[in-house]
């Protein structure tokens, strides 16, 4: 039975009212993108004011990550069934709403409990954002709008940490949170008043609640036993290995359920292309590993090294310089160059970097630390486009979105994973360190002797002089641990390099 035509495309915007759509859409996005990284270097600050372990305030990055990544894939369900636009506008009210929430938040569990709210109801907020531009521009200038809207996802986990510092040292933490009240509330209005009347007929669909149940449990067991392993010693705890079965079991059964259900509520199906099965683990793994450090850095900086969090922040800006001027030469020249040839140059700058790192010590200069992430700048430039396109070349447009949504839910999880798995690898490496240096720390030593005289001569007690040492050990233990994540670092991204190969050369776009 022949299908019903679907409804005519909306024309396109024009004037003054396709620039408020596309500053509101782009707001938006910017501010959803802001919130993945502002908190990076309020962590040890929130974890200070709310008691809690620095490890442990990590876990206002991963809830907001697991909620978020779970709610990418019913975008395209909640779309058809509430239309694009109401979606779009509901998401960034409600997002708005849990960022004050956040910012009110007394305790750690209702922190974390307003993070996975505002996590989940952000997920639809990316992929809307740039289906309600391109509908917006004249097909022509597609480009253009994905340059704009592009521009904003670069920008901001740039403009996060630098930020997040400031407002930290400056006022407080929840103000983090609190910043994004306006900015919610003015984008939610410009959108209604430069979209209105443009939405799409919505129609009555099936959810495949039993994959979305699974889903939701095999991933919430994972992160859950990741956060909390290295606090009850792993598996040495009934909790965790009660977790790790139910995330196993859950896990293998959602497998199973997804295979075989009518409209499954992830296709797996996709991972039966192999640009797309080579693409997605390339940039999920090249993710995790990029996540970790940009988590380690700011916690590294603030802990050991006597950084303010605005200091922290400013250190990790200068990533944007070349991202921001190189992104669209990438885009221009995506035609005509391989793009497995700028996925090597980005992992290969990845690489770099995290050898450079490797080399660092407690004296490390400021200029040093902000060059890395300058010349960071060049892998992230190289890194999205060029992923994307592989996981998307040669496929039927009508997988697209179900594509998009597969690979940028296993980022996301990715990065939460990489958050609590980084800052777990990084103290235990430091307690196996500091074990190591103490062996050689001893009153009989003639160096430790000197440095104890020297330290009960400014006036201190034995036992302060003891307490004083110990802490410069620990300095360095944590300065050894991060050294070798970071020496890690180069190592998996020059593998991932492998990886890339493994992919078919782009077949070039039709008209």
């Amino acid at each position: 039975m022949a299908q019903p035509p679907g409804p005519a495309p909306l024309p396109p915007l024009v004037g003054g009212r396709l620039v408020v759509a596309t500053v509101a859409l782009s707001l938006a996005t910017f501010m959803n993108v802001l919130d993945t990284t502002i908190a990076n270097v309020a962590l040890t600050n929130i974890a200070g004011d709310l008691g809690v372990s620095p490890s442990q305030g990590t876990w206002v990055i991963t809830s907001f990550g697991v909620a978020n990544a779970i709610a990418v894939p019913l975008t395209g369900w909640l779309s058809q069934r509430l239309g694009p636009l109401r979606l779009f506008i509901s998401s960034v009210l409600l997002f708005t709403l849990a960022s004050l929430l956040c910012g009110l938040a007394g305790s750690l569990e209702v922190l974390l409990a307003c993070r996975a709210f505002q996590g989940a109801v952000a997920g639809p907020m990316i992929p809307l954002s740039q289906a309600l531009l391109l509908q917006s521009y004249p097909k022509e200038k597609a480009g253009m709008a994905i340059a704009f809207w592009s521009m904003t996802t670069v920008v901001a986990p740039v403009m996060g940490p630098v930020l997040g510092g400031w407002l930290t040292d400056n006022l407080s933490w929840p103000w983090i949170f609190y910043i994004n009240v306006p900015f919610g509330l003015i984008s939610a209005w410009l959108t209604w008043l430069a979209l209105r009347g443009r939405e799409s007929p919505t129609r009555k669909l099936p959810v495949d609640f039993v994959g979305l149940i699974l889903l939701v449990v095999w991933v919430g067991a994972t992160q859950i036993m990741l956060d909390k392993g290295k606090e009850l010693d792993w598996f040495a705890s009934s909790e965790i290995v009660s977790l790790a079965c139910v995330a196993i079991v859950a896990f293998t059964f959602f497998l199973i359920w997804e295979l075989t259900e009518v409209r499954p509520i992830v296709d797996l199906t996709l991972f039966r292309g192999r640009n797309f099965t080579v693409g997605s683990i390339a940039i999920t793994l090249g993710y995790a590993v990029f996540f970790g450090n940009v988590v380690l850095i700011p916690m590294w900086l603030q802990r050991f090294m006597g950084y303010t969090a605005t200091w922290a922040g400013l250190m990790t800006a200068p990533v944007g310089f070349f991202a921001l001027l190189l992104s669209p030469v990438v885009g221009r020249l995506m035609d005509r160059i391989d793009p497995r040839v700028f996925a090597t140059v980005s992992f290969l700058v990845f690489a770099a970097c995290g050898f450079w790192r490797s080399g660092f010590s407690p004296d490390v200069d400021p200029r040093t630390i902000a060059a890395t992430h300058l010349l960071q700048g060049i892998a992230m430039a190289t890194f999205f486009i060029p992923l994307t396109a592989i996981i998307l070349s040669g496929m039927e447009p009508q997988r697209v979105p179900a594509a998009s949504g597969l690979y940028n839910f296993m980022r996301i999880m990715a990065g939460s994973f990489a958050a609590s798995t980084w800052t777990t690898l990084w103290e235990d490496g430091a307690t196996r360190h500091h074990a190591y240096l103490t062996e050689s720390v001893t009153a009989g030593t003639a160096a430790v002797g000197d440095t104890l005289g020297t330290i009960q001569g400014l006036g201190t007690s034995s036992l302060q002089a003891y307490a004083i040492l110990d802490q410069e050990v620990t300095r360095q233990a944590y300065m050894l641990s991060a050294t070798n994540l970071f020496q890690l670092t180069g190592g998996l991204f020059v593998a991932l390099i492998v990886l890339i190969w493994l992919a078919h050369p782009r077949r070039k776009p039709g008209p």
